[in-house]
């Protein structure tokens, strides 16, 4: 909900210090739903989620490692028009940018039968379960970034 009044960024608080072991768990489930997923898929529903949770501290995260791992710019800046711009997406890339708004918005409360029965044509079982699994992930990243304010723009990836 937006109040009309910009809010000062800049860490409410260390998470990674003040719950070690929920971070630890974080960083454990962050590997385990990346495994077996495109590494250029996975950031890019990684951006998408945060764009749409408003995280900034995640967005920047991940599109630089979007571009690290060889994104092309114009597929980054047209991220949140991916819809429109439908020649610079795969169909299965579509799908998974689909389900990755499903799933984070839950506008309805729940998950449209087509958006989850055209990412299934696009992705084996363990595949999707994999994807949904990084989709859940991100959107708890999310979270804790908007919750604590992390601040963006420090990060940079391991290349």
């Amino acid at each position: 909900m937006t109040t009309g009044t910009s809010h000062a960024h800049g860490p409410r608080m260390q998470f990674a210090k003040a719950a070690p072991e929920v971070y630890k768990a974080m960083v454990a489930l962050d590997a385990a739903a990346r495994k077996g997923v495109d590494p250029t898929l996975a950031e890019l529903v990684k951006v998408r989620a945060s764009q749409l949770n408003h995280c900034a501290f995640c967005i920047d995260m991940h599109t630089k490692d979007a571009r690290a791992a060889g994104e092309t710019e114009d597929r980054l800046y047209l991220l949140n028009a991916w819809e429109e711009a439908t020649d610079l997406y795969t169909a299965k890339e579509r799908a998974a940018l689909a389900l990755t708004e499903a799933v984070t918005v839950l506008t309805d409360g729940f998950v449209p039968d087509e958006v989850y029965e055209h990412a299934a044509k696009h992705f084996e079982e363990r595949e999707l379960a994999q994807l949904i699994a990084l989709i859940l992930t991100i959107n708890a990243w999310n979270r804790i970034g908007v919750t604590t304010r992390l601040t963006p723009g420090s990060y940079k990836p391991n290349v």
